[in-house]
């Protein structure tokens, strides 16, 4: 192991424990004992699996670092990297990567466990506006660097999705918390390096209707968006082109209905179908799951409390990639995070943080063990009895007035 990769890992540890320091959580000798045990062996963990190699590494990453090093960082970015459908904001990291000396899979992953705290973090704070209970807060950030789907995520496997359900986790923070402008930002970014991102999107339907974001703040988004490729226009890339991005790239995620992911196409079968017919059943239950919230939203929202808001948040990062197809094993991700926010926030509904998390984790036994543990439909089948679960949360909380008044009441 390169002794740089451990000083930058060690890094990491000594942020984990700042944010933790910072945000008042070693006031009890408990605490502090729970700490210092659980997050330095949180990143031990992370140490072990440093060197593991994926075929994801193999075929695409390392292929994509190389090009922009034999380019050059700059020239590189203003070039399109064959069989790269990542948009470019992950790119930078990637050029900055291959200017280093340290091996390319040691960086890789160390920036994906940077990201890993800044999700604890995030996750804490949300569950501090949930509940403002210190001791649930410091059990989010230690559950999250413990999350199975989050350790294999990043630190075995290689990928990034910590990055992009980050920000999509900070963006619903930031709502809750009252900043709007920080929220629309978060989610525009959450976008711009991830399609998955847009999984939260139709929630801000909701923080409209409610006031906690307003239409002043939604130019936000396209803004933040275009700032984020600004970079690879100014080197050479074609604004329209990386606008366009995503539109050209739905090509790229397969014709399949399922990719090793627990949706309602491991639940159901579509019989004589095609895949192209089956693939538009599912868009059209898609859009009646969404606009079905859409109506009731308009109709509840001036009854929908943080908890009922955040309760509509998991019902679209489940729902959504759900319902649609061609979906990838990760693709339950930002799920993962916020079914796990929901558990340390009323500990009765733990069982929807492990259900979606079994399902999330039957898709990664099946990539990265190239077999499957058990047939995806349990996953699917644990999915929709965690749906419907939350459904039932979120109903639950908007019976009585809204805890706080609107926004445009205050």
């Amino acid at each position: 192991m390169d002794y740089r990769a451990t000083i930058l890992l060690y890094g990491e540890l000594l942020l984990a424990l700042y944010l933790l320091w910072r945000e008042g959580l070693f006031a009890t000798r408990l605490q502090q004992a729970t700490i210092l045990l659980l997050v330095p062996l949180a990143f031990v963990l992370r140490y072990c699996f440093l060197t593991y190699e994926t075929l994801d590494y193999q075929d695409w990453i390392r292929v994509w670092i190389q090009s922009l090093r034999d380019n050059g960082p700059w020239k590189g970015l203003g070039q399109e990297i064959w069989s790269c459908n990542y948009n470019v904001p992950y790119l930078y990291f990637l050029s900055l990567i291959s200017l280093s000396g340290v091996h390319d899979l040691l960086l890789v992953k160390l920036l994906s466990i940077f990201f890993d705290v800044v999700m604890a973090w995030a996750v804490m704070r949300l569950v501090g506006v949930l509940t403002g209970n210190p001791v649930r807060k410091l059990f989010a950030f230690v559950l999250v660097l413990w999350l199975p789907s989050v350790v294999l995520n990043g630190a075995l496997w290689g990928q990034c999705d910590v990055i992009y359900a980050s920000f999509a986790v900070l963006a619903v923070y930031f709502a809750l918390d009252e900043r709007p402008a920080l929220s629309v930002v978060s989610i525009a970014l959450s976008v711009s390096f991830k399609l998955q991102g847009i999984f939260l999107l139709p929630v801000y339907f909701l923080f409209l209707l409610t006031g906690r974001v307003k239409f002043k703040h939604i130019f936000l988004f396209p803004l933040t968006y275009v700032v984020s490729i600004l970079p690879a226009v100014l080197a050479g890339r074609s604004l329209t082109e990386l606008l366009t991005l995503y539109i050209r790239n739905t090509g790229s995620i397969g014709d399949g209905l399922n990719y090793n992911s627990s949706s309602v196409y491991a639940l159901l079968d579509f019989g004589s179908l095609s895949n192209a017919a089956a693939a538009r059943a599912g868009i059209v239950l898609a859009f009646f799951f969404c606009s079905g919230l859409f109506v009731w939203f308009l109709m509840r929202f001036r009854n929908m409390n943080d908890k009922a808001v955040f309760g509509a948040c998991l019902l679209f990062a489940i729902g959504v990639p759900f319902f649609l197809p061609h979906m990838h094993d990760r693709y339950f991700f930002i799920a993962d995070i916020l079914s796990l926010t929901l558990a340390v926030a009323s500990p009765e509904l733990f069982l929807v943080a492990m259900g979606v998390n079994f399902g999330s984790l039957l898709g990664y036994h099946a990539y990265l063990k190239m077999r499957y543990l058990m047939p995806m439909r349990y996953g699917a089948i644990a999915m929709l009895v965690c749906l419907l679960l939350v459904l039932g949360y979120t109903v639950y909380n908007t019976r009585g007035k809204a805890a706080a008044p609107l926004a445009s009441e205050k």
